[in-house]
Formats: structure tokens, C-alpha cells, sequence
């Protein structure tokens, strides 16, 4: 089975994404990010605003437009308020990730089987799945630099088709700052470019300056063309915009230089591994292809030195460093896999058998967890609770027995399908914490709306997953401290929970005001008062 499924390794790979992606793309809840993104292409598609993006009808230039575009004709072909049909280009992105890094792989002259499996860690670590139900656009920017650092590897390193490894390259880089701007040029792009530059040199490159400035060129020219026409057709937005942007970088969730410094976390599945491959004097001596793995250790550590050094910090900015990760980290499984039943010493030994058997306890201890999580609810989730018990409980047990008879590439593919099952059989258990009875979607206004015939505005800014959950515009008249009241004799108002104080006296000199109802977007029992609106019908005296 293992023999075939190394023979076809990138239908086998397409296989496992999709498979494990898109059986339940929908179930997760919306967050604040996706929200943002997913009204940008719903407005892109509804108001006909393909290059002045929007959100809420207000110019939304922080981010650049191609993920909203790949969204927005995701959104025409299978439906615009559909939550499949938004998250699935970035779904594909991944898999789209995941087969560059197997082409990359195989040009730093890895086995096809270490190449295959390079490409198993990066798309099961945690956050380069993670980030999808975060901040998608992510995944497009690092997917495409990926694709362009492919191209951009074989044109430092051989001396034939330059042009054309150049002009794909420069492509690829360009449509990644068309994705979120120089993000992956810092983080991806630059620490590739040092790397290469230490480990391999720039050999035979006085023949290549021409295509190398064509590249720079070319890449500069598709990323920035929409920056520069949205700076031309509204200057006054996008200056604003840009100023904001700029000065989050350092004033901004700003963190100490060390935050990122336990950045083999985010790898989950592949902490231990992971961090294992980091140990440069252990692993250095343990490899085949000494170059590939100096390369991959210092891409790593010089992405993450340049990331810390950014004021501004957050743990979805580490997910670029999750690539070279995967590819240092593949060294280390793949010397386990040729060595590991040779291996006496306890001190090489005990962190395997910690780290898979730890995936294999959980699996074999699945079945009690998940009946005292599910409880009286098991029966709503009984097909995903026996399947999901079932899957984990024998992958559990096979973890166990290969451990012992010391069969790593056995062990390592049953991780892969460790994580694949969850995905695939037990995601829709979390529905069980959607529970909160005061649950009442905002999206039922607009059947008070068409009966009183009303026009609904907001105290403040509406919050995205209410804006996206309302399918609507609705403009804010309260800016600067002051409240700009509309001229309609009667209207309605979204306010926060008790924010109706601010203005009750400037409503008791001219207006009447009734509590309607309370729009509720907590789908969970945690409630946040950002996720809550009373609505209030306002009438003139």
C-alpha cells in the first residue's frame, strides 16, 4: 500500500487534501477574519467593484485584490453566501503548497520518498491548516511565493532555460504580493535568497543578470500595478489606509523579540520532530545531503530572526516559517525512517516514543474522551463518534505495534492518517459547542425592515460576522463622538448591549426610540458583547 502510494505522490497527495479539507469545508464557524474577506468578494460580485474594493461599502485597500477575486468566482460558480464555495480557493491553496514543496523537494535532489513526505508535514502542520479558518489570504501569498521560489531555485542553479525560469518566477512572486503585499517577499522571499546565497552561492550568475533584473522587473510590475491605480483613482482612501497600515507595524500588537522563538509549536503533529531537526549538531551528522539540510536550517532561522525583528507580531505571521520548517523537519523523519531500528541509544529513542506514542495514546484513549465530551448529545454525532472512535482507536493500535517492531515509515504514515481522520470523521462533533440559546441572527431584520419599511443604521461599527450574517450594507452615524442622525422619519438602530445611553439625550429632544429586539451572533455559550446588538426603531416626534 505504502509502495503505491510513494510510486503516485502527488495524486496521493491531492487525494489526502481533499479529502481531508473539503468533506466538511462549511462546518467550522465563520471568524472575524473570513468575515472581512468574505463580504469584500460578495461585494465584489454585488456592487461590481473588482478593482476599489469594499467592505460594508467603505474602501478596503488593506489588502490586495486576487484572493478576493478567486474568491468572488468561486462565489459565482457555486454560490456567493456559501461558505464552501468562499473557503475553497484557499483550500486548493494548500494543496497547491503542498505539491511545490514535493517539486522543491526533488530539486534539492531528495529521494521521491522524502520529497512525498516533505509534502505530508507541511500540509497536516497545524497552522498551515489552521490559517485557512483565520486569515486566508495567507495561504495565497505564501502558496504562490512557494511556486515562485520553485522556479526562482532552478534558475540560481542551473544554466539553461534562464529566461524562462525567470519570467515563471517573477509570475508566481508577483501574484504573491498581488495576494498580501511584500508579507511573503519578508517572511518567505529574502530568507530563501541569503540562504541560497551562504549555501550554494550565486555560481555562473554574471550570464544571468539580464533575467535576473527582467525577474526583479517583471514580479515588481504584477505585484504593485493595482497598488499603484487604486493610489491614482482614490488617492484619499488609499493614503489614509496606507498610513494606518504602516503605523500598526510598530505601535501595534507589539510583542518582544523572543515571541516567536517556540515557532516548531504551530507544526503540531511535528513539535517534537520539528524541534529535533533544529538541533544542527545532532542532525548534521545524520543526513545523506548535507547542502539541502544547511539550506533548509538556515531559510528557517533566518525567517524567523527577520520576523522578530518586526515590532508587530501575531502567531498566524509565523506560518511562512512552517514551509523551510517542513522541509528541515522532513531530514529528521526521513533518518529515523532508514535508521531508527539500528538505534540503542535511549537518549535518541525516547523522544520517538514520546512523540508518536503520545499520538497513538490519544488515539487509543479517544473513544472515553470523546463519550465524556459528547455525553448526552451522543446521539446527534453517533455516525461521527463511532467512525472517528474507530478510525483512532485501530490507528492507535497499529502506532503502537509499529513503534515496537521499530517500523518509523510505517509509524509516520499512520501520523498523516491520524490527522486525516479527524478532519474527515470528527469535525462536525464541534457543533456541540454551538449552544447558546440567546442565539438570534441578525439576518431575520430584514423581515422587520420590509414591513415597517425601514432603513437600518448602525451606533458604531457593525462587527463583520454580524455584517456578513446580515447580507447587507448597514452605515455607521456615530463617528468622532458625535451622532450624525439620518434625515428618514423613521429608521431603525443597531446599538450595542446599553450603548443606547450615549445618545438618549440627544433622542429625547427629537425622537421617540423603542427596544425591538436583540440580534445575537454568539453561536457558542461564551458571549461577547461585540456579537450582540439591540435594535431600536427611532421616529421623529
Amino acid at each position: 500500500m505504502i509502495k503505491t502510494i510513494e510510486k503516485y505522490p502527488v495524486l496521493s497527495l491531492t487525494i489526502l487534501v481533499l479529502l481531508m479539507l473539503l468533506v466538511h469545508l462549511d462546518v467550522p464557524n465563520l471568524t472575524i477574519m473570513e468575515a472581512r474577506n468574505f463580504i469584500s468578494a460578495r461585494e465584489m460580485v454585488q456592487d461590481n467593484n473588482w478593482l476599489l474594493t469594499t467592505l460594508n461599502g467603505e474602501a478596503r485597500y488593506q489588502k490586495p485584490p486576487l484572493p478576493t477575486w478567486l474568491t468572488a468566482i468561486s462565489g459565482i460558480l457555486f454560490g456567493i453566501n456559501s461558505l464552501f464555495a468562499l473557503r475553497l480557493p484557499a483550500a486548493l491553496m494548500v494543496l497547491f503548497l503542498g505539491i511545490f514543496i514535493y517539486f522543491f523537494s526533488s530539486e534539492l535532489k531528495l529521494s521521491k520518498g522524502q520529497s512525498f513526505r516533505n509534502s505530508l508535514i507541511v500540509v497536516t502542520s497545524f497552522y498551515v491548516i489552521g490559517i485557512l479558518n483565520e486569515a486566508p489570504w495567507d495561504i495565497f501569498a505564501h502558496g504562490f511565493m512557494m511556486a515562485g521560489l520553485f522556479y526562482l531555485f532552478q534558475f540560481f542553479s542551473k544554466n539553461e532555460q534562464l529566461w524562462k525560469n525567470a519570467f515563471i518566477a517573477a509570475f508566481f512572486v508577483g501574484l504573491s504580493i498581488l495576494s498580501k503585499g511584500p508579507v511573503s517577499l519578508f517572511a518567505l522571499f529574502l530568507p530563501f535568497i541569503i540562504a541560497y546565497g551562504i549555501i550554494y552561492k550565486f555560481k555562473n550568475f554574471k550570464q544571468k543578470v539580464a533575467p535576473f533584473l527582467a525577474f526583479i522587473l517583471l514580479f515588481i510590475a504584477i505585484g504593485t500595478w493595482w497598488f499603484i491605480y487604486v493610489r491614482l483613482a482614490d488617492p484619499k482612501a488609499f493614503l489614509a489606509i496606507a498610513a494606518r497600515e504602516t503605523g500598526n507595524w510598530s505601535s501595534y500588537n507589539v510583542k518582544p523579540f523572543y515571541y516567536y522563538w517556540s515557532f516548531f509549536v504551530q507544526s503540531g503533529l511535528w513539535t517534537i520532530p520539528a524541534f529535533i531537526g533544529l538541533l544542527y549538531p545532532y542532525i548534521i551528522k545524520r543526513v545523506e545531503n548535507k547542502k539541502a539540510y544547511r539550506f533548509t536550517f538556515l531559510w528557517t532561522i533566518i525567517a524567523v530572526v527577520l520576523l522578530s525583528v518586526i515590532p508587530e507580531k501575531k502567531a498566524r505571521y509565523l506560518m511562512p516559517v512552517l514551509i523551510p520548517l517542513a522541509l528541515n523537519t522532513g531530514f529528521y523523519i526521513q533518518y529515523l525512517i532508514k535508521s531508527f531500528s539500528k538505534i540503542t541509544n535511549k537518549k535518541e529513542t525516547i523522544p520517538v516514543y514520546f512523540n508518536f506514542g503520545l499520538i497513538a495514546s490519544i488515539g487509543v484513549a479517544f473513544p472515553v474522551i470523546l463519550y465524556f465530551i459528547l455525553k448526552n448529545d451522543i446521539q446527534l454525532y453517533l455516525y461521527n463518534y463511532i467512525s472517528t472512535s474507530v478510525a483512532l482507536l485501530v490507528i492507535g493500535v497499529l502506532m503502537f505495534k509499529y513503534l515496537a517492531a521499530k517500523n518509523l515509515k510505517n509509524v509516520f504514515y499512520l501520523s498523516i492518517l491520524f490527522m486525516a481522520s479527524i478532519l474527515v470523521f470528527a469535525i462536525p462533533i464541534s457543533k456541540i459547542f454551538n449552544k447558546n440559546e440567546a442565539y438570534n441572527s441578525i439576518n431575520n431584520l430584514h423581515k422587520l425592515e420590509n414591513s415597517n419599511h425601514l432603513t437600518t443604521f448602525s451606533l458604531g461599527e457593525i462587527t463583520p460576522e454580524m455584517l456578513w450574517d446580515y447580507n447587507g450594507k448597514i452605515k455607521n452615524i456615530y463617528e468622532n463622538d458625535i451622532v450624525h442622525f439620518p434625515s428618514d422619519n423613521q429608521f431603525g438602530l443597531l446599538v450595542p448591549p446599553g450603548d443606547i445611553e450615549r445618545v438618549v439625550l440627544d433622542l429625547k429632544q427629537d425622537y421617540n426610540y423603542k427596544l425591538i429586539a436583540t440580534y445575537n451572533a454568539n453561536v457558542g455559550s461564551k458571549q461577547k458583547d461585540r456579537l450582540i446588538r439591540e435594535y431600536y426603531i427611532i421616529s421623529k416626534k
